[in-house]
């Protein structure tokens, strides 16, 4: 769960982006606020806090003040980027200011707020990274080749044997196998190796102060000034990625307080340092996600030669005897898993490999809101158990579509009447509906998959 917005498309998911902390402007502190009389107030009742100063309203993906980035125009004087250093660093204390008292009202400590949120640093990396959108996505295979490696599938089983009493203990305890447990942390931190080196505190300030994801920003933030106030983590060891993601296995702060659990038994949760927390709270989640220990995530199959692919939708959903019924096969010639509810799903079309899915597999996307990396991590569990990787053949000739490209196909799509939604080049249920219905119009399979072909026909005249 390393980024608060899911993948949008079922082609894109990058791995999480870890970059180093830049130097920062760092802010005043607190104190004069402190003494000013906050504290007393605090103290004294919630109630007689004052209320914090209004923010400026800012629009939708529009920042409440300009960003520094690494990108400032070479025509501007020095003077002009310190000028917009300092305004940030003004900006940023007024902000932090009334934010204090905010945190105060919810319950955080004085100690806290003045330490803690009183050292909070303007980031401007964090925005430059919050604001870059890829202007190419990731196909599935390209994807996977990274992600299940054999190098990290390697690693995988030497983790799994290393730390085998804890994963075990885990899967007793919440009924998830230790591989998928192994494969999630695999995937969000290289298995610790990578877990990022923002402070949270810093990040999430940032976010809040910047004002795209105010209200989501300012909410991960309490709960980060939270989780220090119990004592579970010291500030400057609460450390992950931009987005406020953190530890081994990526959990979000208010993730965090509802799902961290103390395995080690030393009166804190600490998914930074000590590994039986890491692995049990990450079965914790899995399992409160809606993880069924009596079922798998799903298997590879072969679809019928005369299969509707616009049913392989999530939305549809039926047990894996009937899915046997109407011709769907396993990959391996075994007989499918009993599954309940189970979908089809074909990451790259009716050209690529499907699988069948079900509520553990929805259990991961609830981790991350991608087929992707829900797809990785059940491989990447697979072949660490000494399962086959997928045998379907992807279809490697095809292009993926620019985000530019992709909103040229979304306006296409609408002016020939197939509603594909807002043009803004991000490829969403709306758009595979209305691509769906013009495939359908050609006599094609009705995948909803983008191709540079489907592009050119519906550019033509």
């Amino acid at each position: 769960m390393h980024c608060p917005h899911p993948e949008f498309t079922t082609a894109t998911a990058a791995l999480p982006q870890r970059s180093p902390s830049p130097p920062s402007v760092r802010p005043a502190p607190l104190a004069a606020w402190f003494t000013a009389g906050v504290v007393g107030l605090a103290l004294a009742g919630c109630a007689a806090v004052p209320a914090p100063a209004p923010s400026k309203p800012a629009s939708p993906g529009a920042p409440s003040a300009p960003a520094t980035t690494s990108t400032i125009s070479t025509t501007g004087a020095a003077t002009t980027v310190a000028a917009e250093a300092d305004d940030h660093a003004a900006g940023f204390a007024a902000w932090r200011t009334a934010f204090a008292a905010q945190a105060l009202a919810a319950g955080i400590a004085p100690h806290t707020v003045r330490d803690v949120l009183g050292q909070a640093q303007w980031q401007p990396r964090v925005v430059e990274l919050d604001r870059a959108q890829p202007e190419f996505s990731r196909t599935p295979w390209a994807y996977l080749d990274s992600a299940v490696s054999a190098q990290r599938v390697a690693q995988g089983q030497a983790k799994l044997g290393e730390h085998r009493p804890t994963l075990e203990a885990a899967a007793a305890r919440y009924g998830v196998p230790a591989t998928v447990v192994t494969a999630i942390w695999g995937m969000e931190s290289n298995y610790g190796s990578n877990f990022g080196s923002f402070r949270t505190v810093d990040a999430l300030a940032t976010l809040a102060y910047e004002g795209r994801r105010r209200a989501w920003a300012q909410a991960e933030l309490l709960a980060a000034l939270r989780i220090v106030d119990r004592g579970d983590i010291a500030a400057e060891r609460m450390l992950g990625s931009w987005a406020g993601a953190m530890g081994h296995t990526q959990f979000l702060p208010s993730v965090f307080l509802a799902y961290a659990v103390d395995a080690d038994g030393d009166g804190r949760r600490d998914i930074w340092g000590s590994i039986p927390d890491v692995l049990t709270s990450t079965a914790h989640f899995l399992a409160r996600s809606g993880w069924l220990a009596s079922e798998t995530w799903g298997a590879e199959v072969v679809l019928p030669a005369n299969f509707d692919h616009a049913r392989a939708d999530p939305a549809v959903r039926q047990t894996t005897a009937q899915w046997e019924a109407e011709g769907v096969r396993s990959a391996d010639g075994q007989p499918l898993p009993a599954l309940g509810a189970a979908s089809i799903t074909a990451p790259a079309g009716a050209r690529g490999p499907a699988f069948v899915v079900g509520a553990n597999f929805r259990a991961i996307l609830r981790y991350n809101n991608s087929v992707n990396y829900a797809l990785a991590v059940a491989l990447l569990s697979r072949q660490m158990g000494g399962g086959a990787p997928v045998t379907g053949t992807w279809p490697r000739e095809l292009e993926p579509l620019s985000r530019t490209q992709m909103q040229t196909l979304q306006e296409a799509l609408n002016r020939k009447g197939f509603a594909a939604g807002t043009p803004d080049g991000v490829m969403g249920p709306a758009t595979r509906a209305g691509l769906r219905g013009y495939q359908r119009s050609l006599g094609l399979a009705a995948d909803g998959y983008p191709t540079m072909e489907l592009l050119q026909r519906l550019q033509a005249p």
